[in-house]
């Protein structure tokens, strides 16, 4: 069964309603699959910047620290290896890429999967349009108080909307993504997902 949604304007009343995608919000959600591809989305942040130095690398030690015999320790040939302070070191980080290799489709199914659920939770909200005369922050607060909307509020926001990018920004609760910015972990991370009707997808309003 088709979900229908009131469609909101921007000081809160009723603009009419919109159907959502039942292919697109109205799925069951694949815990699993939503897992994997969270976790290589928080994978491919990481920076692998991480590096350390060998006994190859580190300066110095050419010269052997003391004669081979003779002086009751052990045989050594340089300062520089692991066992002394300041000498390489073994076994550490290098420079890497922590990216997971996931396919186009899993990526799409999670993606639907993370929007059916907040679907599922009524936490949804669909705008007719962001009508913003000039980008004023004080005016999006005022939109968001009018929708009711409260905690991490993701903006789907559509491409040319520059007067509403520039209003949301500054408002730390507010996620500001385009349409074909949308990711099944951002979407997760948010209390609510606010759509114009031009960017919800697969929108028959």
């Amino acid at each position: 069964m088709a979900t229908t949604l009131d469609l909101r304007a921007q000081d809160g009343s009723s603009a009419g309603t919109v159907t959502l995608d039942d292919a697109i919000f109205g799925i069951e959600p694949n815990m699993a699959v939503l897992h994997q591809v969270v976790n290589a989305q928080l994978a491919a942040r990481r920076s692998g910047s991480a590096n350390t130095k060998t006994r190859a690398e580190v300066q110095g030690g050419g010269a052997k620290p003391y004669r081979q015999k003779g002086t009751g320790r052990a045989r050594q040939g340089s300062i520089r290896a692991p066992q002394f302070t300041g000498g390489g070191i073994v076994h550490g980080p290098k420079p890497r890429s922590y990216r997971q290799k996931v396919n186009k489709k899993m990526t799409r199914l999670a993606l639907r999967s993370a929007l059916s659920d907040r679907a599922q939770s009524e936490r949804v909200v669909v705008v007719d349009a962001w009508r913003f005369d000039s980008p004023r922050t004080k005016d999006a607060i005022s939109a968001l108080q009018s929708l009711g909307l409260g905690g991490k509020v993701m903006m789907v926001i559509a491409e040319n909307d520059d007067t509403a990018a520039r209003s949301f920004r500054n408002l730390p609760s507010v996620h500001l993504v385009k349409a074909h910015e949308l990711n099944a972990y951002d979407v997760l991370c948010s209390d609510w997902l606010v759509f114009t009707s031009e960017t919800l997808p697969g929108a028959d309003s």
